[in-house]
C-alpha cells in the first residue's frame, strides 16, 4: 500500500472503499469483501446511513483495530457545535470503535464554525485522529485553515478526469491539506470506461481505464475511495500499486479535464437551495 503523512503526523492509505449509495443491508457483506481484497481505508458518513454496517464488518473482519483506517462525516443537520459533538459520540458508538481515524464536515453550510469546534475537541479528547472538510471551495478552505485553531488534514471533494480540480488541488498543496476524491470514476458518466485516451494509456501497462484513473490521481496525490459491489472489480481497483504513469501519460491524462462539475454542483444556486431545504426539514427548523 503506498501512504501519506497528513498534518499532524497520522498516515493514511492513498486507496481506500467507500460505502456510499451501498444500502445499509449490503453494506456489511460488501465492506467484509473489500476487506478481504486488502482495502484498510473505509469512507463512510452519518448521511449514507450505514456506519452500523461498516462497524459489523470491521469487527467481524478479525483484522485488528488499529490496521483499518475509518473515515466518517458529521452531516450538515448536526453543524451546531452542541449537536456535531453528540453526532460524533454516536457515530462512535454505531461504529463500534473508540476512535475515528478521520472525521469531516460533510458541507460547507450552516454552521460548519461551530462543528469544527465540536471536531477540535473530539480531537484533543482523542475520539478522533485527524480532523477534515469535505466539499469546501478554496476560498472557504482558506477561511476555515487560516481561522480555526486546528487547522484541517484532508479536504474531499468530486475529482475526477472530467474535473481533476488543478487549481482548487493548488491551494491544497499550498495549505498543507491531503487532497481526497469523491466519486474518482464520475459515477460512470460520458462512457468513462470505454474513454479512448484511458484506454490508450491502458493497454500500454495491460491494465484497464478503471485502473488508470485511479493511478493518475494516486500519482498526483490524491487520496481515491473506489467503490464496487462486486468484488472482482474490487479487487482489479486494488490492483493498481504496480505500476506507474509516465509524464507524457499524466499529460494526456490532464487533457480529459473539463474543469466543471458533473455530478453535484456547489456553485450552482437551484442545486444548493435544493440541498438547504432538506437539511432544513432534517435539522427540524432553522440550524441557527
Amino acid at each position: 500500500m503506498e501512504y501519506t503523512t497528513l498534518n499532524n503526523g497520522v498516515k493514511m492509505p492513498m486507496l481506500g472503499f467507500g460505502v456510499f449509495q451501498i444500502p445499509a443491508d449490503q453494506t456489511e457483506q460488501v465492506t467484509l469483501d473489500a476487506l478481504s481484497t486488502g482495502y484498510r481505508l473505509l469512507d463512510t458518513a452519518q448521511a449514507y446511513g450505514n456506519e452500523e454496517a461498516v462497524g459489523n464488518a470491521v469487527k467481524k473482519s478479525g483484522i485488528p483495530r488499529d490496521e483499518i483506517f475509518i473515515t466518517d462525516k458529521i452531516w450538515v443537520s448536526n453543524f451546531t457545535e452542541d449537536r456535531a459533538a453528540a453526532s460524533i459520540d454516536e457515530s462512535l458508538k454505531k461504529l463500534q470503535t473508540d476512535h475515528i481515524d478521520l472525521m469531516l464536515l460533510h458541507q460547507a453550510y450552516g454552521d460548519y464554525h461551530g462543528a469544527w469546534r465540536a471536531l477540535e475537541k473530539a480531537y484533543k479528547d482523542g475520539k478522533v485522529r485527524a480532523i477534515g472538510v469535505s466539499n469546501f471551495d478554496p476560498i472557504r478552505l482558506i477561511d476555515m485553515a487560516g481561522l480555526a485553531e486546528i487547522k484541517p488534514a484532508v479536504n474531499q471533494v468530486e475529482t475526477h478526469p472530467f474535473w481533476q480540480q488543478k487549481p482548487a488541488h493548488k491551494v491544497m498543496e499550498e495549505l498543507g491539506i491531503q487532497h481526497m476524491a469523491w466519486s474518482p470514476f464520475a459515477e460512470g458518466q460520458q462512457n468513462i470506461f470505454h474513454n479512448p485516451v484511458l484506454e490508450e494509456i491502458g493497454q500500454a501497462h495491460g491494465k484497464t481505464p478503471a485502473q488508470v484513473i485511479l493511478r493518475a490521481l494516486i500519482q498526483q496525490n490524491i487520496v481515491v475511495i473506489p467503490k464496487s459491489t462486486h468484488k472482482n472489480r474490487m479487487e482489479q481497483n486494488f490492483d493498481v500499486l504496480d505500476f506507474s504513469l509516465t509524464d507524457e501519460e499524466l499529460q494526456k491524462f490532464g487533457t480529459l479535464d473539463g474543469g466543471k462539475s458533473l455530478i453535484f454542483d456547489h456553485s450552482d444556486p437551484k442545486t444548493i437551495s435544493s440541498l438547504i431545504s432538506a437539511i432544513k426539514t432534517q435539522a427540524g427548523g432553522p440550524l441557527y
